[in-house]
């Protein structure tokens, strides 16, 4: 039977839109406290009652609360992002900043010795006193322990660059904010914020560069000095390694290149002034700028008695008494020699790679009393006889170079003309000749005609036109009789000429013709009087040299020493005796009349070149021998200054003052009983000369002569040969007057090239 389903389950049936319009939702069948939400779709009437109005100001209460911790949050939420972030930055700001001092430090040079970066070489030159006479490289100056220094020195240099040493850790923070305010407000880098500590980082490891890189480098280095060392031994350490100008490195060089005394003697003021050129050495430098030192040196004073260092009445008494700078080593005409010395140095040592002490031959009185004998007289005739230059190169017979001055103001041209310039010689050149021909067996007293001469068409003249016929070797060389030393050289032969030149230590190029007699190939001042001490030093070939001994200046080892010269006879001793004899009679009767040394025996020889260009003369003793060369660097004429007028002037001034106090020595003469001997002491006397004829005073060194084309050219100028070799028409020059003390040369050379 079947039994009737109940309780069976009914599937809603939503039949149309009709069966939903019943449907509604209240408050209370919402999610949540909706009171602040109203249904708009609810008809007004059916809207729920007001509610009462202690009921509703609670409801309101509790809205409000609601409102403000929903306002709140967003907040909480927006400081907490800023938190995270800034976290999150500083982080990785740290990361970076170890990731830079890491990079910097990488880079860093090493440290581990606290050692002046490498520089140049100093090389000292030393006289033969013992004093250094010029200095080349840098130099830096003895370290001096900070007990050894007067307590005032130290501290100026506290004052003006570091007040807050001893209290900051290598790094002033606030000396930093300081020097910033300073140069924003001056808009510009007036102020520099640099600790004594990063000063002397920057000093020992670092460049002078301005870079971000240099500067974190520079204080990495500081804190780790001030790590490791105490503030005594960086003061210190700063003291001995700071640069001060003009190559000195240290409180200690700095002290003796400007002052002249060590740095435990400097005054107050001296102190302040030392200080004070930390801030622009080339710029403040005492020898160069001493009213610039001087006001900085007054800042400096100020600086210590604000910082309480020093008294008022300290600051007074220092003001009262400044120092001034003393003359530099070195400066001057002793830079010539220095020169020199320097392009020697790699032949004798090689390369330079140690500071160095070269001990040298040169004499620091006899340089000062040449270059004042040089500068003196330009200084009084430069312009009436148009000479702007000059050279003196005095030696030893054995060829020691005791002074050289190669140019009259070096600061204005270093061209060395006692070495690197080669000029015509003119007569001084005659001595070869002389000489060639005694070896060839003729004597001083050997007769010659001093008569007109044609060479091939070349016509040398005396100086004053005039021929004296018969003369002697002796009166001829003394007289400086061109035709005589033109026969002479024709009759021994250019080539010999040229051999005995060369034998004697000339070392230019000469050029075996006829006018080789009268000086025409050029050479130079240094190998002249080399060439001459053969005479002084009875037949000896000599080298001219300057440099004696060469030490490490730090260890005392010694890197060279000079050999002796081999002895070499290149003159017999008899032609050294006659040829003395006959050149001293240049500075009796002949063209040197003016040269005197009291109580010496000397001998020597004039020369002037071709239209007065060059005036030479090269004189000796037993003790010295000395050339002294005038005119111009480019070969200009100067008027009428001839071998006999100013270089001798020049050589008399520098030989009285070099004999002063030395005992007497003698040059090889002939010995009495023979006719030579004879033959000088008669001469000499004012006696009858074994000659034809007797000879009044000299009236020129007559080192002119008849135009030819020139064989050996000027280093300056070069004379225009004649067109097809022709020579050119003689011309005559005017005389010199003879108390003007001037001796012909450049007539000759005149007549010789051709008139313009």
């Amino acid at each position: 039977m079947a039994r009737k389903k109940s309780g069976g389950r009914r599937e809603p049936k939503f039949e149309g839109k009709a069966s939903l319009d019943g449907l509604r939702l209240n408050r209370s069948d919402r999610v949540g406290d909706n009171s602040d939400f109203e249904d708009e779709d609810e008809p007004p009437a059916r809207r729920e009652k007001p509610e009462p109005r202690e009921r509703k100001a609670s409801t309101n209460k509790a809205s409000k609360g609601g409102s403000r911790r929903a306002s709140k949050a967003p907040f909480r939420k927006r400081f907490g992002r800023i938190a995270y972030w800034g976290v999150v930055l500083g982080l990785w700001a740290m990361i970076a900043a170890v990731g830079g001092v890491i990079w910097v430090g990488a880079h860093l040079p090493s440290i581990s010795s606290l050692e002046i970066p490498k520089r140049p070489p100093t090389i000292q030159i030393v006289g033969t006193d013992g004093s250094v006479i010029a200095t080349r490289g840098e130099m830096p100056g003895a370290n001096v322990s900070l007990k050894d220094l007067p307590p005032y020195l130290p501290n100026a240099f506290i004052a003006i660059e570091d007040r807050r040493f001893y209290s900051h850790f290598g790094i002033d923070p606030i000396g930093i904010a300081r020097a910033a305010i300073a140069n924003i407000l001056h808009r510009g880098v007036s102020q520099g914020g640099s600790t004594l500590t990063q000063q002397l980082a920057k000093n020992l490891f670092l460049t002078q560069e301005r870079t971000l890189q240099r500067k974190l480098q520079e204080a990495e280095l500081a804190l780790w000095l001030e790590r490791k060392y105490s503030k005594k031994t960086i003061l210190e350490l700063y003291l001995n390694r700071v640069y001060f100008g003009s190559g000195a490195y240290g409180v200690e060089a700095a002290a003796q290149k400007y002052f002249g005394k060590p740095a435990k003697d400097v005054t107050l003021f001296e102190a302040a002034m030392l200080a004070g050129l930390v801030k622009s050495p080339s710029r403040l430098a005492p020898n160069r700028n001493p009213e610039g030192a001087e006001k900085r040196a007054d800042t400096v004073l100020a600086a210590m008695v604000d910082a309480k260092l020093i008294t008022p009445a300290q600051q007074k008494a220092a003001l009262a008494h400044p120092s001034f700078a003393v003359k530099p080593t070195g400066a001057g005409t002793i830079n010539y020699v220095a020169d020199w010395i320097g392009e020697v140095l790699d032949d004798l040592i090689g390369q330079v790679d140690q500071n160095i002490v070269v001990e040298t031959t040169i004499d620091p009185k006899l340089q000062g009393v040449a270059e004042t004998a040089i500068i003196d007289e330009l200084a009084a005739k430069s312009v009436k006889y148009n000479v702007s230059q000059g050279a003196l190169v005095s030696m030893t017979p054995d060829g020691a170079v005791r002074a050289m001055v190669g140019g009259r103001n070096y600061a204005e041209s270093q061209f060395n003309r006692a070495v690197t310039a080669k000029r015509q010689p003119g007569s001084a050149f005659k001595p070869f000749v002389y000489l060639t021909a005694l070896e060839a067996g003729l004597t001083p007293d050997t007769v010659r005609q001093d008569a007109p001469i044609d060479v091939k068409g070349w016509k040398p003249e005396n100086y004053s036109h005039q021929y004296f016929g018969p003369v002697t070797l002796t009166q001829a060389l003394a007289m400086s009789l061109n035709t005589v030393a033109v026969r002479l050289g024709l009759e021994v032969g250019p080539q010999n000429v040229v051999r005995t030149a060369h034998r004697l230590g000339i070392a230019s190029k000469l050029e075996p013709n006829a006018t080789i007699s009268l000086g025409t190939s050029e050479v130079s001042p240094t190998e002249l009087v080399g060439a001459y001490a053969t005479f002084a030093n009875n037949g000896i070939a000599v080298s001219p040299h300057v440099i004696m001994r060469i030490k490490a200046a730090d260890t005392g080892k010694v890197l060279y020493v000079r050999p002796p010269d081999p002895a070499s006879q290149v003159i017999d001793p008899r032609y050294v005796a006659m040829m003395n004899g006959m050149m001293h009679e240049t500075l009796v009767i002949g063209t040197a009349k003016k040269a005197d040394i009291p109580g010496w025996y000397a001998a020597g020889k004039t020369g002037t070149s071709q239209d007065f260009r060059d005036a030479w003369f090269v004189g000796y003793t037993a003790h010295l021998v000395t050339g002294v060369w005038l005119g111009n660097d480019d070969s200009s004429p100067t008027r009428k200054a001839t071998g006999g007028g100013l270089p001798v002037e020049v050589w008399t001034r520098f030989m009285r003052a070099a004999h002063q106090g030395v005992p007497v020595a003698n040059l090889p003469v002939p010995q009495p009983g023979n006719p030579v001997s004879d033959f000088f002491q008669s001469f000499s006397r004012g006696g009858n000369a074994p000659a034809p004829q007797q000879l009044g005073p000299a009236p020129s060194d007559q080192a002119t002569y008849a135009r030819e084309p020139s064989y050996g050219a000027s280093r300056y100028a070069q004379p225009a040969p004649s067109r097809g070799g022709n020579p050119r028409p003689a011309q005559t020059s005017g005389r010199p007057e003879a108390d003007a003390g001037l001796s012909g040369g450049g007539w000759l050379m005149d007549r010789l090239f051709g008139g313009r």
